[in-house]
């Protein structure tokens, strides 16, 4: 499948691994494809004006929860529940990050990716193949993690939903 690649896909997944070595994670995860697709810049994202240091923060912050999302961590302060606080304690006791991940030592080389990864990728073909190119480049990527759940919400709360995404790829290619 990477055959099919853009170089600027590559550069994104590559990136992803990069992100997923240094937060410590043992596999390379949807969130860590979406950091990849915002570090490496422009693309469909900034055509949109999504502004791409808010998505790697707000990335970065999900991490720090062990995955807990901005919109999980507003619906359990509904409850009466400060994740902040939580992760606050747990890193004072754990150490900085205690909750990010860190499954394991830094590994060099390849990082695999998870199960939700490669259904990404996976759809990320489909959604090449569904517009007629012969190439997956960082568009068809993006329309797959618009898709996943976690990456959706990001990419939703900064004005790139799937169909906003779907427009743009469109015109991209029509024009």
């Amino acid at each position: 499948m990477f055959e099919r690649f853009t170089a600027d896909a590559r550069l994104a997944v590559d990136e992803a691994q990069i992100v997923a070595r240094e937060s410590g994670s043992v596999e390379i995860g949807p969130a860590h494809l979406l950091a990849g697709l915002v570090k490496t810049g422009g693309g469909v994202l900034a055509e949109l004006g999504v502004p791409a240091d808010e998505i790697a923060e707000e990335l970065a912050r999900t991490r720090r929860r062990g995955g807990v999302s901005d919109a999980d961590a507003e619906a359990l302060t509904e409850f009466g529940i400060d994740v902040e606080q939580i992760v606050e304690r747990v890193e004072q006791t754990h150490g900085a990050g205690a909750l990010a991940g860190r499954l394991g030592p830094a590994k060099r080389g390849h990082i695999p990716f998870t199960q939700q990864s490669k259904k990404t990728l996976e759809l990320s073909l489909k959604e090449a193949v569904r517009l007629g190119d012969k190439h997956l480049g960082q568009e068809h990527i993006l329309l797959a993690l618009a898709q996943q759940r976690g990456t959706d919400e990001v990419l939703t709360r900064h004005g790139a939903d799937l169909a906003m995404l779907r427009q743009v790829v469109q015109r991209r290619k029509a024009g």
